[in-house]
This record gives C-alpha cells, sequence and structure tokens, in this order.
C-alpha cells in the first residue's frame, strides 16, 4: 500500500539553482510524483503550515524565510507516492540541521545556517503520517492530486476564477 510525502524546495534551494540536483537525489527512492507545483508563499500558508514552532524564538525568521523575503519568493511544492515513502525521503534530505546532516545527504550538500540561526535547509519533508495528511491538504486542492490519496467530496463553489484569455 501506498504512502504518501509533502517535500517543499524551498527558496534557497531555487534561488541556488538546486531543482535539478534535489529532484535527481529524490529520484533514488523509486516513488512517484503524484502532485507538483510553484507556489508563492502566503504569510498565512506559512504560519498554518509552521504553527506548531510558533512559541520559537526563530518562528518569525522561519516565516520571513519561507515566504521568500531572503531569497526567492517561491516554493516548489511536490507530493511524492509509493511504499515507505516518508522514511524514504527523510533519509535522502537528512537532519533538519544543516550541520548535523550526513555530507551525502540533500541538506549536508546544500544547507546552511544563517548568522540569524535560521536553518536555510534547501528542503522540507513530512516527519509522519499525520504531518503528511495536514500538509498536503494544507499546500494542495484534491485536483492537484493525480492519486485519491485522502476522502475528497464534490462541492459546488461561486467564487471567482482566473481562466486563460
Amino acid at each position: 500500500m501506498g504512502e504518501q510525502t509533502l517535500v517543499l524546495i524551498k527558496p534557497d534551494g531555487l534561488k541556488k539553482s538546486l531543482t535539478g540536483n534535489v529532484l535527481t537525489r529524490l529520484s533514488e527512492t523509486k516513488l512517484d510524483i503524484i502532485g507538483a507545483k510553484m507556489v508563492q508563499v502566503s504569510r498565512e500558508l506559512a504560519e498554518e503550515h509552521y504553527g506548531h514552532l510558533k512559541d520559537k524564538p526563530f518562528f518569525e525568521e522561519l516565516i520571513k524565510y519561507i515566504t521568500g523575503e531572503y531569497h526567492k519568493k517561491k516554493v516548489m511544492a511536490l507530493v511524492y507516492w509509493g511504499e515507505g515513502a516518508i522514511k524514504k525521503v527523510r533519509d535522502i534530505c537528512g537532519s533538519t540541521n544543516p550541520e548535523e546532516a550526513e555530507p551525502v545527504s540533500i541538506r549536508g550538500a546544500y544547507g546552511r545556517i544563517t548568522t540569524a540561526g535560521v536553518f536555510e535547509n534547501v528542503i522540507h519533508a513530512s516527519e509522519n503520517t499525520a504531518d503528511a495528511e495536514r500538509e498536503i491538504k494544507l499546500w494542495f486542492e484534491p485536483d492537484e492530486i493525480i492519486v485519491d490519496i485522502y476522502p475528497a467530496a464534490e462541492v459546488e463553489e461561486t467564487k471567482k476564477k482566473r481562466r486563460w484569455a
């Protein structure tokens, strides 16, 4: 049975043109990408994503980092799916702290800690199945993922939507 995980290539990874390197490393997992998009991260999305760290002294710096105040104002969001997805992706990512990450891991090879103490670690990966579900539902709508990984309902919306002219 498949398992899913959210992966974010963070603004520093995009600024340093590491997208190809990161995707190549993640391809070693033999997992399927079932959702992918570029996102301009709003403060609201950032605060919801990192809500569990709200009381930490580095919270504001973290929000500025993920919203792109220090780098590019975009993130690549992906959903990987397959057997053992969470562990496979986290193993390749390495420790959250780039200085503690194995040098061959993504964070060990490309991450750094700023003078303000922010971990610019290039990538985010869900820690467990509960986090993966919360994060995927936060970053993606059901129709943006090509596999039905969670129950979804059809709803009528009257919200205006941009279309190609």
